[in-house]
């Protein structure tokens, strides 16, 4: 839904903005348009939202006041991490006061004896990263957008991202949290236990809500021990069905060793070689599809061997058609920069209607010869772009125009694409969001694809958490 629809919001007054500014100071206020705007806008230019002023609060406490302030006076409030957001969560549509959390952006601690670390949640991803390896450890959620996005919004997005088939997706990587809630009080969960049976677990309502019943503003993550070696290949493929063999191979014999499985179709291939200077193909033959297999060990030895006996094993039952190991981190590097400009290279040719959808593992290549053939007898010539996530089902189903259309006549057949690949979906017992949330794109659709008793206990838990409706309105429900 590219165009959604929203309740009025009646402007905040001047007097009111005074005083939410005033919680963080003049400097930390923005309400100049030329500051606001970044804040405004998301990386695909989907949608444009409008807002009176911007707060980037520095403390929990300054949050928290916020709230009470916003609760107190019925003034909408959208939360913001990285602005990264990929289904218009994170923009206020409507002209909402926009939360900034960047700079909540403190490592609070970092533990190896009990591998955890305490994140604020406008710690950019690529920070946690970093701050993983300097003490000898890995957080494993692994985005293409790990450079910009923050902790907050990965957690309220539940994001999955690369490492997912053996890390598990954000929810997994969470052990405790710190919540602003609507009214300002502060939930202080952040503890380090695996073992907590006082209850229920609350930190899973906040988590993939989108900042529809709290604020994050911050969180125990789950680390690992680094990998000691780690070995990556990049394949030729004849097609999907062939991958899914791979990966079942792989898995026999490398067990838990399989950390990366990327699915990726030779048009993508071609948009990020030609869009992004960096990138190469690194096979000599064109093939009709690739994938980005990579296992990781805490044993030194033997890995490169484990590689190698399944790239030859899958050769002799022919389901691969030409491989390639990568002899330094360099080269690693340079596999993982293409698949990452999957996405972005994308726009360079033109209007690309884009889902985030998961089905059963062993479905997914159903899934793409069923989708493609719906999306290519509805629009001839359009361009299918189904790459991502094989071992975990998660497929981003992208459709690019056909060559020299017009764009925006092309993105006016968003909703009727839509209606024929999420149709695949459901025959095939998938979800029409796997990672990227629901925001204001899939909201509309929300009640069709949900258990009913599911959908009326989210509406239940909404108005139990934010009964003033101050809380990111208009997104999720």
């Amino acid at each position: 839904m590219l165009n959604p629809t929203f309740k009025p919001v009646s402007p905040v007054s001047p007097d009111l903005l005074a005083r939410f500014a005033a919680i963080v100071g003049e400097r930390y206020a923005l309400s100049d348009p030329a500051a606001i705007a970044p804040f405004l806008t998301e990386e695909r230019g989907l949608y444009h939202g409008r807002s009176p002023l911007v707060l980037k609060p520095g403390a929990v406490a300054e949050v928290s006041a916020i709230l009470k302030l916003a609760n107190d006076t019925g003034t909408p409030i959208v939360p913001q991490g990285g602005n990264t957001g990929l289904v218009g969560g994170q923009t206020p549509h409507n002209g909402e006061i926009v939360l900034s959390l960047k700079r909540l952006d403190r490592v609070r601690e970092v533990d190896p004896a009990s591998n955890t670390m305490t994140c604020e949640a406008g710690v950019v991803l690529i920070k946690a990263q970093e701050a993983a390896a300097a003490a000898g450890r890995l957080f494993p959620l692994s985005l293409g957008a790990e450079g910009s996005c923050t902790i907050g919004g990965n957690l309220s997005t539940n994001a999955g991202g690369t490492g997912a088939l053996a890390y598990g997706v954000a929810r997994e990587l969470v052990l405790g949290l710190e919540v602003v809630l609507a009214d300002g009080r502060v939930l202080n969960n952040l503890r380090k236990l695996k073992k907590d049976n006082t209850g229920y677990d609350l930190r899973h309502l906040f988590i993939g809500a989108e900042g529809t019943l709290g604020i994050i503003t911050a969180a125990v993550l789950r680390l690992f021990p680094r990998p000691r070696a780690v070995e990556t290949a990049f394949i030729g493929m004849p097609s999907p069905h062939e991958a899914l063999k791979l990966l079942n191979l792989a898995e026999e014999r490398a067990g838990g060793s399989v950390t990366g499985f990327e699915l990726i179709p030779r048009i993508a291939l071609e948009f990020a070689v030609t869009h992004a200077p960096l990138c190469r193909d690194p096979l000599a033959d064109k093939h009709a599809w690739y994938v980005l297999m990579e296992l990781s060990s805490q044993s030194r030895a033997g890995l490169r061997a484990t590689l190698e006996d399944i790239l030859m094993t899958a050769a002799e039952r022919r389901l691969i058609n030409d491989a390639t190991i990568a002899e330094s981190n360099e080269h690693r590097n340079a596999f993982w920069l293409l698949r990452h400009h999957i996405a972005d290279t994308q726009k360079y040719e033109g209007g690309s209607i884009k889902h985030d959808v998961s089905v059963p593992v062993n479905a997914v290549p159903t899934f793409i010869d069923q989708a493609s053939a719906a999306v290519q007898a509805m629009i001839p010539g359009c361009r299918p772009c189904p790459f991502g996530h094989l071992g975990d089902g998660n497929i981003h189903y992208n459709v690019t125009q056909p060559i020299g259309t017009d764009k925006n006549e092309f993105l006016e057949a968003w909703d009727a694409v839509n209606t024929v690949v999420f149709a695949v979906v459901a025959k095939l017992g998938g979800s029409i969001s796997a990672e990227h949330g629901i925001g204001v794109m899939k909201r509309d659709l929300l009640p069709s694809v949900k258990d009913p008793v599911a959908f009326e206990l989210m509406r239940n838990f909404k108005q139990m958490f934010d009964p003033n409706g101050i809380l990111n309105p208009g997104k999720v429900l």
